[in-house]
């Protein structure tokens, strides 16, 4: 059981630090008018766990904080997110 918990524990780790670059990129593309990261793949980077460091890096930032589709669907995922891992924990 404890190396499912080493695996769980990377991912997080990883699709985190994924969540931070793919943000900070995103920004400095827009910035120098490049190739941007669509709003489907930034939406998909946060459903899969890297909603909280995406949310803290796009205020740090400010980047996109002015699209609801962000700043509301985010924290939304979290919300999605942290009552799936309550409903495992205490049902299974």
């Amino acid at each position: 059981m404890d190396f499912l918990y080493y695996i769980l524990a990377a991912y997080m780790i990883i699709i985190n630090i994924t969540a931070i670059a793919v943000t900070i990129h995103d920004k400095r593309a827009a910035k120098r008018h490049r190739w941007r990261v669509s709003e489907n793949t930034l939406l998909l980077i946060a459903a899969l766990s890297g909603c909280v460091s995406m949310y803290i890096t796009m205020r740090i930032i400010h980047h996109k904080t002015k699209h609801p589709k962000f700043m509301i669907g985010i924290p939304i995922i979290f919300i999605l997110e942290a009552a799936a891992v309550c409903f495992c924990l205490f049902h299974l």
